[in-house]
């Protein structure tokens, strides 16, 4: 059975002096609760009581405040479209089950009857469309709009509730001698006596002491229905300010979160990104200290370098921050997610670890919160937040937005790195580039030349038989000359091949650096031949060295392309000293230095490249093909030494620096 005509029309038709107002269900949820409470608080016996729920739902929310409410009275009806279980029956109270498609399924209604009180909810749901729906739902519950009546009125309570009875008796036929009792006990049907005013009536003459059977409950009943409504409202703003509180820090968490991804956008810079986010955060939270450091999951310690601090707190900054010691720090980088300790005096593995008490104690840490930046599993660094003094643990959505601000991190972090990395692959295709070119520009001038020389001077020894002897041997000293200087083109450039590919055996074994620099010098002076000669070589190694750790003939090898190149740069009239001395760090530095040309500042990083040469390929005064160097670079770090120079400036002299392992 299905009834389309709506309870709140059927009033207004019959009091034609009643006039609706709006409703939001919060408002509506307050005057129900507040009225139910009249009946569980009132003296009254036997009170008639009808509700009608929208929907099944609703009514399991408020079913053990109706079974509290048959209690006290047999005359309890309640109403309600079915969705699961809701059926006709008469345990507890009656249920009456109506179709959804009734139009009682838009309405809500309460009415309440008893003998010396009376009062009545009739509303009906006005759908206004919602052009904007999140996820918020409550909320948009609480605001949905009712039309109606509610009054204390007994003249309009009893025609609501003689509708609504007339409606029951029509779902549920076999109530109909149990509705007469009730139709009999609170006189319904019949017109109300003179003394009772209507609701048009009492707004149009002065009002007149209320009888006892007046339409305003007695003052008890009145109490506790404000209490009650009062305490109900309380309780919605509370609702409403958490609910406001989620969405301001929902605003918040957003805030942070776009600031982030801004400051990601707009630099590439790992450090500008995370003193960006290590001030925001430790201000959104409040935190007495706030560290955000880059770190990998096999790190000792790192030093800390960025810090946001609140005034009386202790800074952390060059500070050297244990890692692996920490159990905390290895717990969260091993689970991939956050440790948050709201007291670290209690917890038990700060309390039995002797290094991390201290450091609580020290850096005067009271709550400890940890998140690992993360990305594809990946440790790329943490996020610590410190309170250092006594003060409210930090929510779980506070906790969530660090939690968000590290995932962004992470994506910036390594977005920074791949720049990082495209920028270094940019500089090594340049350096391939310009090692391209100068290949191209030295075997042009070291290969051509020499062949041409050598060319002309076989067709000359082949053309001219009757050739002078003394000539003779002149262009063949010159071909044999230019063939060796072809040689050691070929062989730097197959031994740097070598080097840079690791496929050199070393064969490392204890030296006397005196002998090798005796035989690098005997080398040199051989190379010098009578037609070049050399400046002053004088070697300054101590017998009492300690032994080296190196492959013999390639130190001889590294220390002849020093001071040969020494000797190149360097005037007859100057010098070049070779000296040697412990450093200090199990190593052995060696010293040479020249008073020649020496080497311009802006090209001191660049000396050691393959192919360099201060004039330039083609307009080179002493030769050579710029691999000595790059070599001698690969060479010494081969056996885990250092290479460098020093040189004051433009012919002041050099200084050629390189490290080699004791024994």
């Amino acid at each position: 059975m299905i009834v389309p005509i709506s309870l709140l029309a059927e009033l207004l038709q019959a009091l034609p002096q009643l006039r609706a107002q709006i409703y939001y269900k919060s408002s509506m949820t307050a005057l129900s609760h507040a009225m139910e409470d009249l009946v569980l608080v009132g003296s009254d016996d036997e009170p008639l009581v009808i509700a009608s729920f929208q929907q099944e739902r609703f009514y399991r929310q408020e079913a053990h405040r109706y079974r509290r409410i048959a209690d006290r009275s047999s005359q309890v009806y309640v109403l309600a479209a079915p969705e699961t279980e809701f059926k006709n029956s008469s345990e507890s109270h009656e249920t009456v089950a109506f179709a959804p498609e009734d139009a009682l399924s838009k309405e809500w209604h309460l009415v309440v009857l008893g003998q010396h009180y009376s009062t009545c909810l009739i509303c009906q749901e006005k759908i206004v469309p919602i052009d904007n729906q999140d996820d918020r739902g409550e909320l948009m519950d609480q605001g949905r709009r009712f039309e109606g009546i509610w009054t204390f009125d007994r003249e309009v309570s009893c025609k609501a509730a003689e509708l609504l009875l007339d409606k029951i008796v029509k779902y549920r036929p076999e109530l109909a001698e149990k509705i007469d009792r009730a139709r009999t006990t609170y006189n319904l049907g019949k017109k109300p006596k003179k003394t009772r005013k209507s609701a048009a009536s009492k707004a149009a003459k002065p009002e007149k002491p209320a009888p006892k059977d007046s339409k305003i409950p007695n003052p008890k009943l009145s109490d506790a229905f404000t209490q009650r409504l009062v305490t109900y409202l309380q309780s919605g703003q509370h609702k409403l300010l958490k609910a406001y509180s989620a969405i301001a820090a929902q605003e918040r968490k957003e805030r942070l979160i776009n600031l982030i991804t801004t400051a990601m956008r707009q630099s590439l810079n790992p450090q500008e990104i995370v003193e960006v986010a290590v001030q925001e955060l430790g201000t959104a939270l409040s935190a007495s200290r706030c560290l955000i450091y880059r770190c990998k999951a096999t790190d000792i310690s790192v030093k800390i370098d960025r810090e946001f601090l609140r005034q009386g707190t202790i800074s952390l900054i060059n500070q050297t921050w244990p890692l692996q010691e920490n159990p905390i720090w290895s717990d969260a980088v091993a689970r991939e997610e956050r440790v948050y300790i709201q007291q670290t005096a209690q917890h038990p593995q700060i309390v039995k670890t002797k290094s991390l008490a201290e450091t609580v104690k020290n850096w005067q840490i009271v709550s400890w919160l940890m998140v690992p930046v993360l990305y594809q599993g990946r440790v790329l660094g943490m996020v610590e937040l410190h309170q250092c003094r006594s003060t409210s643990p930090w929510e779980e959505d506070e906790i969530a937005l660090v939690e968000a601000i590290a995932t962004q991190l992470g994506a910036a972090l390594i977005q920074a790195e791949t720049y990082a990395h495209l920028e270094e692959l940019n500089q090594q295709l340049e350096a391939l580039d310009r090692t391209r070119s100068n290949l191209i520009a030295i075997t042009g001038h070291e290969l051509r030349t020499p062949l041409s020389t050598i060319q002309v001077c076989l067709e000359s020894l082949n053309s001219e038989p009757d050739m002078p002897a003394e000539l003779r041997k002149i262009m063949l000293e010159t071909a044999l000359g230019d063939a060796d200087r072809m040689r050691k083109l070929v062989q730097d450039f197959l031994t740097l091949s070598h080097l840079e590919s690791g496929r050199v055996k070393w064969n490392v074994e204890s030296l006397t650096l005196q002998e090798c620099v005796d035989l690098a010098l005997s080398s040199v002076r051989s190379r010098g031949g009578v037609d070049r000669q050399l400046p002053e070589i004088i070697a300054e190694v101590s017998s009492e060295l300690p032994l080296v750790q190196a492959d013999g003939e390639w130190l001889v090898e590294v220390l002849s392309k020093l001071l040969d190149n020494a000797c190149k740069f360097t005037t007859p009239q100057g010098s070049v000293r070779v000296r040697a001395k412990c450093n200090g760090s199990r190593m052995v530095e060696v010293l040479v230095a020249d008073t020649g040309r020496g080497i311009e500042a802006s090209s001191l990083k660049v000396v050691f490249d393959r192919f360099y040469q201060e004039e330039g390929a083609l307009r080179r005064s002493a030769g050579g093909t710029g691999l000595g160097l790059a070599i001698c670079k690969q060479i010494v770090a081969g056996w885990g030494g250092k290479i460098w120079v020093d040189s004051p400036g433009k012919d002041r002299g050099s200084e050629f620096h390189f490290t080699i392992p004791m024994v």
